[in-house]
């Protein structure tokens, strides 16, 4: 069963954009361990949302799509050194991490 989330740009959230540069044959390996970490840690943590992965086409990318409800929220996870544990092992997977805060401007959907 898939649970689908709309995105709500009336809520005010601090969403992270996180694009992970991986080799192909590590993409699956590093989804799983992000889901680990989100079920393990993350989702336990104060102010966080939701969490959403995506793989890109060619195995070079993953995706991190996750909302906390405030950028405190965010911030304070950061330093949380459960969290730090999952984040480094993620990077030692990847290539390249970029995380990034943005706003939720507008939605657009076919519903």
């Amino acid at each position: 069963m898939t649970v689908t989330a709309r995105i709500d740009s009336t809520r005010p959230v601090a969403t992270l954009i996180n694009v992970f540069t991986v080799s192909p044959e590590r993409q699956e390996e590093l989804v799983q361990l992000l889901a680990r970490a989100t079920e393990e840690t993350m989702k336990h943590q104060p102010g966080f949302v939701c969490a959403n992965f995506h793989t890109s086409h060619d195995g070079r990318r993953v995706i991190n799509y996750a909302q906390w409800e405030t950028e405190e929220h965010y911030r304070t996870m950061l330093g949380n050194p459960e969290a730090r544990v999952h984040m480094e092992q993620a990077a030692k997977l990847a290539e390249d991490v970029q995380p990034r805060l943005f706003h939720i401007q507008s939605t657009h959907s076919s519903r």
